[in-house]
């Protein structure tokens, strides 16, 4: 599918501006991979499938300088695209992600390829068949080496896969840069990386599987706590929401509303401690992750549970956002947007109707303690 698309797209380029396929002309370099650049910007080699995606999905990463679309580790120098496709020089589709490493750690690069992938796949990556689309980590230096290694192998433990990892670690050799119409092909040709993402299978896979609850994490891996608290959310029936909640909560939760900027419970709450799903109860958010965004509302850079947390595009503003909904109680929470502090680069901002704040001497008493460990100060 991605090679119809490319097709189309080539022809078409090809005839407004002449698109030169051989030599450096057409935007490739046969430089080796770019060297760690001195003070704290350093780089970074991922193949994760479709390259488009892959730098698509690491330019919305706060700390992220650049990120290069290329290939990676065959035999044959300065490869081109359809080189590559046929599967027999060796290269799989890679990026390479220039960061700041005083924002972003490689750990933290690490854990964000994992959840753009899938990595018990050993053909490919979703509807990309062959080995230029298999998942790989290329370690430029024995450090980086260690951490790969060491990341995979707490995936692998941690049971959120069924499978093997088959996410192979290897050093980097060269890295080749891909012709100039692959870098920035999400914006370039918004359409159709659009289509051919929607199509793709990847955000589908995703979503499933990062959707497992914490608790099973915990059950496969060596005393984890978090997740331990009530076991089952649900979302109490119309009549039952319309006496526990107020008038605001109802209208925040149920019908989609947002209440006042800096009028609202929470917005400079200062104590630590988790806050719920006023509805049903469930974990959505801790204190440790709490900013103060100057919005008004509620911000976080992340959930305390991502599997309690939905994500759905909201069109009723243009240009159109993220809404943010619980998983159990199915409540409107408000909505995530991409400028948020380091190390996630998100603001999840929040309606503090929807929230209730246990503090954390209530949290045992309350049912969760098993998030006590959180706050516990080393």
């Amino acid at each position: 599918m991605k090679w119809l698309l490319m097709v189309g797209a080539v022809t078409l380029m090809a005839g407004m501006v002449g698109v030169v396929w051989g030599g450096d002309e057409g935007g490739r370099g046969a430089a080796p991979a770019t060297p760690g650049k001195p003070g704290k910007i350093r780089t970074a080699v991922f193949a994760g499938g479709c390259f488009w995606c892959v730098e698509a999905d690491y330019e919305k990463l706060k700390g992220v300088l650049e990120v290069v679309s290329g290939y990676a580790g065959g035999s044959v120098k300065n490869p081109s695209y359809e080189e590559v496709s046929t599967g027999r020089t060796g290269h799989v589709e890679a990026v390479e992600v220039v960061y700041d490493s005083s924002v972003l750690s490689y750990k933290d690069l690490l854990d964000y390829f994992w959840k753009h992938i899938d990595p018990t796949d050993r053909g490919g990556q979703f509807v990309d068949r062959g080995p230029q689309y298999g998942s790989v980590i290329f370690y430029k230096d024995a450090a980086q080496k260690a951490e790969a290694e060491e990341s995979k192998r707490e995936l692998q433990a941690s049971g959120r896969f069924d499978k093997p990892i088959a996410t192979r670690v290897l050093p980097l050799e060269a890295f080749y840069k891909a012709e100039d119409y692959h870098q920035g092909y999400y914006k370039k040709n918004s359409l159709r990386y659009e289509s051919y993402r929607a199509h793709s299978g990847r955000d589908r896979f995703l979503e499933t599987a990062w959707a497992k609850p914490v608790v099973e994490e915990a059950a496969a891996g060596e005393g984890a706590a978090v997740g331990s608290g009530p076991s089952a959310y649900s979302k109490p029936d119309d009549e039952t929401l319309r006496k526990k909640l107020t008038a605001v909560q109802f209208e925040v939760t149920q019908n989609d509303a947002t209440e006042p900027p800096f009028q609202n419970e929470y917005w400079d709450n200062k104590r630590e401690g988790l806050y719920v799903d006023v509805a049903s109860g469930e974990p959505l958010f801790s204190s440790l992750d709490k900013f103060d965004s100057g919005t008004g509302w509620p911000s976080f850079t992340k959930p305390v549970d991502p599997a309690n947390i939905v994500e759905k595009k909201d069109s009723k503003l243009i240009p159109a956002r993220t809404e943010v909904r619980s998983k159990q109680g199915d409540s409107h929470l408000g909505h995530v947007f991409a400028d948020g502090p380091p190390p996630t680069g998100l603001r999840y901002c929040i309606n503090s109707a929807a929230l209730r704040f246990i503090p954390v001497e209530d949290l045992e008493r309350e049912g969760y303690g098993g998030y006590t460990a959180l706050f516990q100060k080393e």
